[in-house]
């Protein structure tokens, strides 16, 4: 046994993080992480304080042969699933593959009302030979069919939730060599996720250009409507790029991780799931409701970012109230 499979077997046994042990090592997490993917050894002095710490002896930290330390207190081994190169990749693959179904859907839910907008800027344009009336109703059925669409996107995803348990459960320990790869595979990612991310940020604060200088320079509710179908689709394009790369960045971090930490932001994910599920279509049904009921398309719009913004604070405030309960 190599001097980097000991540091891993014996920070395990004493049921420590990487950050932990670098911690009282007095060195960073990387430095640890490069010791346990033997991309560098450390030096004497942090040899002996590895041998202290561990109550171990010098020789079973350096010498290969000795496989068996000898220590003057009694073991606590955590046992830990230990996650192969395959299961690893196998869980990252699984993730991209469902976060690309879940894209899909949320890009069909948020384009949903694409469809009614087109048939009221045509109507209001007089290119067809229907009534707002008519157009509405029609519009409302294409956005139950693109709703139901969606839906069956998002229920094809959970195909892949019986690969996340074995990383998603709790905290585990990779295999030998897995850190190191999985290191290198997010520094190769992360100019792509950045990239990508500061993509759809920048179309989040544009989308509504567009229909600003519509307003400012037209007057007619047929190109109001086309700018908001634009903002829409905007918006709808720029999910639809974030998912899946922050899927992908989390996955990564998550499994060189090894799940530490990773209970508490679950969590947390659960409660804006529970929250995001009762609120948009809340939205929704408001925003058809003012909207067809006032048939002023130009002001209703407003809904959206108002509601994004409330949303965020929301889940602010849920955080901040389960902080204070404890």
């Amino acid at each position: 046994m190599i001097l980097a499979e000991k540091i891993i077997q014996l920070r395990k046994q004493a049921g420590w993080s990487q950050e932990e042990l670098a911690a009282k090592m007095n060195v960073s997490r990387q430095s640890v992480s490069k010791w346990e993917g033997t991309n560098s050894i450390p030096d004497l002095n942090k040899i002996l304080m590895l041998a202290e710490l561990f109550n171990v002896s010098t020789d079973y930290l350096l010498k290969d042969d000795v496989t068996r330390a000898t220590t003057n207190t009694t073991d606590h081994e955590i046992k830990l699933t230990q996650v192969s190169l395959e299961q690893a990749l196998n869980y990252v693959d699984s993730k991209i593959k469902a976060a690309k179904l879940t894209a899909k859907g949320v890009f069909l839910c948020i384009c949903c009302v694409l469809p009614m907008f087109a048939l009221l800027a045509l109507t209001n344009a007089q290119q067809l030979n229907l009534t707002s009336d008519v157009a509405a109703p029609i519009g409302i059925v294409l956005l139950l069919v693109m709703i139901s669409f969606g839906v069956s996107y998002f229920i094809k995803s959970n195909q892949y939730k019986q690969n996340f348990k074995l990383i998603e459960n709790g905290e585990f320990e990779l295999a030998y060599g897995v850190h190191s790869i999985f290191t290198e595979k997010l520094q190769t990612f992360r100019p792509t996720y950045n990239l990508r991310l500061s993509i759809s940020i920048a179309m989040f604060m544009f989308s509504f250009v567009p229909l600003l200088f519509s307003n400012i320079l037209y007057s007619g509710s047929s190109i109001i409507l086309l700018m908001i179908m634009v903002m829409m689709l905007i918006i709808a394009s720029g999910v639809y790029l974030l998912i899946p790369v922050t899927t992908k960045f989390d996955a990564y971090n998550l499994i060189l991780n090894e799940g530490v930490l990773h209970a508490d932001k679950s969590e947390r994910n659960k409660r804006a799931e529970k929250l995001a599920a009762f609120y948009w279509p809340l939205i929704v049904a408001i925003y058809l409701g003012w909207s067809l009921w006032t048939m002023d398309w130009g002001t209703t719009w407003i809904i959206w970012p108002v509601s994004g913004v409330l949303f965020a604070a929301l889940v602010g405030l849920m955080e901040l109230f389960k902080q204070e309960s404890h």
